[in-house]
């Protein structure tokens, strides 16, 4: 048995070689993910419209969870915003607002 005595905290994550710089995302405002949900929809009708159906979705989602008071449906959130990013042309508006909309609901 070993006589080292750590100490410290041993609870938590143990973020070994983080210097301790731990970035927790919880998203942003639910507000910002609705105005960056409707911003998708849009650029979608005008670049990729067979892709606004998963958007329409996704930012029902958004906005039900909020009415409801209930946490997004995180596997639900994730698989319209993969289809959204794959379908999307590489460097597009749509890609990128799909992409912030995703750090906008902690993804």
């Amino acid at each position: 048995m070993s006589t080292y005595n750590f100490r410290g905290s041993i609870n938590g994550p143990g973020n070994f070689g983080d210097h301790g710089k731990i970035v927790v995302n919880n998203g942003s405002s639910p507000a910002e993910a609705v105005r960056l949900a409707g911003e998708l929809i849009r650029q979608l009708q005008a670049e990729r419209p067979e892709l606004v159906g998963e958007a329409q979705l996704l930012q029902g989602e958004i906005v039900g969870a909020e009415q409801e008071d209930r946490a997004l449906d995180q596997g639900r959130v994730r698989g319209w915003l993969d289809t959204i990013q794959a379908g999307a042309g590489a460097g597009s508006a749509a890609l990128a607002l799909a992409q912030a909309l995703g750090g906008a609901v902690g993804l």
